[in-house]
């Protein structure tokens, strides 16, 4: 198994990892990192509470009965961790912005990345027949499934309204072509239900489309809007997309050892709808043939007995251990990438948010 101490870095010279919130090997759970995050976001406090405000405006309409879905709509993005990628990117590019605020179109775009990160969810739910997301009722519950399908899309179109608003066309040229490449994995991981043969390469590239490829754009676009040059705004990109991917296997490690009230939904919903993550995968390429065919069996019982069948085969395996050390090969290439800037504050936070990406699933 990897070395984990090679994926936490100081945080800054001389300063012991434990000071962080985010102690080297703790398990944090999604409630604790959840408050931890505050701390982590200390040098963009301010930027990020003119995103919320700036959402809050953004996501308002002439018409009443609008009003408490889209108000509703402003609480799925949780942490608000694209707009923070954003942000603190930019600060990490220039980090003499320290003591100033970031420029307007660092907040718009900030908005319009969570706007989009909020779109995705909302469809998402209607997809998954959820119930509840962060312990509350999703659009879909509350509201309807045509309701959040018309609010997913009202949120699209708002983002690129906002995108558009911006001197140059390439911030709103690369949210698009993101949101496309989000919308390409979510249909190849739709269309790729119950594909028991997919292989891990496949698995990842899928990754890189439906989660990675938003943060990657947020890191790139707050370094670019900072006059990072291409080094430095493409270092940044490779960062987000790394970091992308390490969240999204550790998100699926959530959905089957995770914990239904931290996570804030019922577990093994990926498992009933036939979605193939990567502890599954592990599992039936399963170097002892046994553990394999006795997956293949048990992903073939009924939707409500699969997560009965496969905890057993999960327990007795590898499966826990593997799935961890390809998340954190990731974040350690992540870390690796931030390794090129100078020390700050934004890039102390940059390495906390990496190490939790991690944190949350295992």
């Amino acid at each position: 198994m990897m070395d984990r101490s090679l994926l936490t870095p100081d945080l800054a010279a001389g300063e012991p990892l434990q000071h962080s919130g985010i102690a080297e090997g703790d398990a944090v759970s999604p409630a604790i990192a959840a408050s931890r995050m505050e701390t982590v976001y200390q040098p963009i406090a301010d930027d990020l509470a003119r995103v919320d405000q700036r959402l809050r405006r953004e996501l308002q309409s002439n018409y009443e009965a609008l009003a408490p879905v889209l108000r509703h709509g402003t609480q799925l993005g949780g942490k608000r961790l694209r707009p923070a990628l954003l942000l603190l990117s930019g600060r990490v590019v220039d980090p003499m912005l320290r003591p100033k605020p970031l420029s307007d179109d660092h907040i718009v775009m900030a908005v319009v990345i969570e706007m989009v990160h909020t779109a995705t969810l909302v469809h998402d739910d209607v997809l998954d027949a959820a119930v509840t997301r962060r312990h509350v009722p999703t659009i879909n519950a509350r509201y309807g499934n045509d309701v959040s399908l018309l609010l997913g899309d009202y949120l699209f179109a708002q983002s690129f309204s906002l995108a558009a608003t911006l001197p140059s066309t390439r911030a709103c040229r690369w949210v698009g072509q993101a949101a496309r490449a989000v919308c390409e994995g979510e249909l190849r991981q739709v269309l790729g239900r119950h594909w028991w043969d997919i292989d891990e390469e496949t698995y990842l590239d899928i990754l890189r489309g439906k989660t990675a490829e938003l943060t990657r754009v947020a890191c790139q676009l707050g370094a670019d809007l900072s006059g990072g040059d291409q080094t430095a705004v493409d270092d940044l990109g490779d960062f987000g997309n790394d970091l992308g991917i390490a969240f999204q296997i550790a998100d699926d490690a959530l959905d089957l050892w995770g914990d239904d009230e931290q996570v804030g939904k019922t577990l093994g919903t990926d498992l009933q709808q036939g979605k193939m993550t990567l502890p599954l995968i592990h599992l039936l390429h399963h170097r002892n043939r046994e553990i394999a065919s006795a997956t293949r069996r048990a992903l073939q019982q009924p939707p409500a007995q699969r997560l009965a069948a496969v905890m057993p085969l999960l327990r007795h395996s590898d499966a826990a251990e593997y799935t961890r050390e390809v998340a954190e090969g990731f974040c350690q290439t992540a870390l690796a990438t931030l390794d090129r800037f100078p020390d700050s504050p934004a890039l102390a936070s940059l390495r906390q948010i990496a190490n939790f990406s991690i944190r949350r699933g295992f």
